[in-house]
């Protein structure tokens, strides 16, 4: 089986950091036509403060870096996505404490409990034109593929597509959760951006331990 080492992957949530910096503009573009237009600002200046912290921490565990990050986005930065991707990354970290090699079941057990946090502060549901609208699906493809017996990289691959699928499907979504939900059937044709920054997140992660796979 498929494993990549939880020691020394700081660099995995920097290189995050990085795209989801590379699409500030995007991600704030987007949420400018149905919500605050601060999207973008607000996540670049998130994981810019974590990416910073952690370069001089390039030994620490993926899981140690996910917990700056979720700590970063919780009690540092605006917006309502902080706590949301903050909790996600919380949780994660919480699924990798202790673990040496991360397997697709840890993997997984990972993603369920970034998924569940979320859906402990919120009430959003797939299909109110949300993060979930890609999280879900991609978590979906992730545990049928490997339940297929897929390897670990093949796995992840499909992860990254049902995400960006999930993204797409937001533009024929009408918004029930949060400022944009105000606009009714004019939220229709416009790609949430929590969607869009989360299959951004999503490719990043899967790319990054596609590389590390032993």
């Amino acid at each position: 089986m498929q494993t990549f080492k939880n020691a020394a992957s700081a660099s995995i949530v920097i290189s995050i950091a990085d795209r989801i910096i590379e699409n500030r503009a995007y991600l704030s573009e987007i949420d400018g036509k149905i919500g605050d237009g601060d999207h973008g600002v607000n996540m670049a200046k998130g994981f810019g403060m974590a990416a910073e912290r952690l370069k001089g921490q390039q030994d620490a565990t993926l899981g140690e870096a996910f917990e700056l990050l979720g700590s970063v986005l919780m009690n540092e930065i605006g917006g309502s996505m902080g706590p949301l991707y903050g909790v996600m990354f919380t949780e994660f970290a919480e699924h990798l404490a202790g673990r040496e090699d991360i397997d697709p079941p840890i993997f997984s057990a990972m993603l369920h409990g970034g998924l569940e946090g979320i859906q402990s502060i919120g009430s959003a549901k797939v299909g109110d034109k949300t993060l979930l609208d890609a999280l879900v699906p991609a978590i979906d493809a992730f545990d049928a593929a490997i339940g297929a017996g897929e390897p670990f990289d093949s796995a992840l691959g499909k992860l990254v597509v049902a995400a960006e699928d999930g993204r797409d499907s937001t533009l024929n979504l009408v918004a029930k959760i949060g400022r944009s939900a105000r606009l009714g059937d004019r939220s229709l044709g416009v790609l949430d951006a929590g969607a869009t920054s989360c299959a951004i997140i999503l490719k990043q992660l899967c790319q990054s331990v596609q590389e590390r796979l032993l």
